[in-house]
């Protein structure tokens, strides 16, 4: 019987589909293991079922000769040295398709939450801070409606934030690598143009790009300083396509009006100039957060995984090399 080794906590149901199969190690503490750790946790297994934030470089698949499959849990695999695993003839796979919804609603769920001052609301409430039933200069924020949406990296999910913008009458620019097609263009009501352009005209900038060497900071000092001062900015990416530090200062100095965050750099840590600013929502990685999404991604973690122990091709194969 093969075994596996789920690197975090999953759902009980998860564990148990797995055994009915395989013999399953687990991380019943759910902490986080270093590369070192996962290596050894991984002797004698033939695969591993991964999160984000498990880090897979070079010297795990070399001290894990028997390793067959990583299966991420996620749809970004920077967590995962992708030609370390192929030079050593392990599949990675990841789970694309089933968490864009999701995650477009929390990118959604920000933008609002900034543009209309909501943590700051709430906090101010909660106070006992709110003694005037109504300001007419109170907590003034942006209007959505009919306002300028642009977004950077404009796959699935950021298709599905574009397309939840025709219900708020909103112009929808987009930065991608590649243009979409007329259709999806289309379907997205939106308009292609040059990364410098979307920063200058957008009211709302979403940056949706996977994280990679090649999107290192992608957003940074230069970037935001040609936004407009009423700009707001939402990352529910990866961190570091955002430069955190540069973020945070042009946030402190009002060049940017605010912004809402997902993710960060070297997460569960973060820049902790972050907590003392009033104008930024910030949420504990959590865009693909619901039940239903995350069983979801586990039951496609675990039908990737089981397809490579079965000796089939696997349904999200990332690295169509290794076959």
């Amino acid at each position: 019987m093969s075994r596996v080794l789920v690197t975090r906590r999953v759902f009980p149901e998860v564990i148990e589909a797995l055994s009915q199969r395989f013999e399953v190690v687990t991380n019943p503490d759910d902490t986080p293991w270093s590369p070192d750790q996962i290596a050894g946790h991984l002797a004698g297994c033939s695969a591993a079922m991964s999160t984000v934030m498990c880090k897979f470089d070079a010297s795990v698949f070399e001290r894990s000769p028997q390793l067959k499959v990583v299966s991420n849990i996620a749809v970004g695999y920077n967590n995962i040295d992708v030609a370390a695993a192929t030079k050593g003839g392990v599949r990675v796979t990841n789970t694309p398709g089933v968490l864009d919804d999701t995650t477009a609603d929390l990118t959604w769920a920000l933008l609002m939450a900034a543009a209309r001052r909501i943590p700051e609301g709430d906090a101010y409430v909660r106070r006992g801070d709110w003694k005037v039933a109504f300001a007419m200069q109170s907590f003034l924020g942006m209007d959505v409606h009919h306002a300028t949406l642009g977004i950077i990296g404009m796959g699935r999910i950021g298709q599905a934030i574009a397309r939840r913008a025709s219900g708020f009458d909103m112009a929808v620019l987009y930065n991608n690598r590649t243009r979409l097609s007329e259709a999806d263009e289309k379907r997205a009501n939106a308009t292609v143009v040059e990364r410098d352009e979307l920063l200058a005209r957008s009211d709302f900038v979403v940056v949706m790009a996977p994280y990679s060497p090649a999107t290192h900071h992608l957003i940074g000092a230069a970037e935001i300083a040609k936004m407009k001062r009423t700009a707001i900015l939402v990352n529910t990416a990866r961190g570091g396509v955002v430069d955190d530090a540069a973020l945070v200062a042009a946030l402190k100095e009002g060049r940017i009006a605010g912004a809402g965050i997902d993710v960060f750099e070297g997460e569960p840590k973060l820049h902790a100039d972050y907590l003392a600013l009033p104008n930024v929502s910030l949420t504990p990685h959590i865009g693909s957060a619901t039940r239903a999404t995350r069983m979801r991604m586990c039951e496609t973690a675990v039908a990737n995984l089981t397809a490579v122990l079965e000796g089939r091709v696997p349904p999200n194969l990332v690295n169509k090399d290794v076959i």
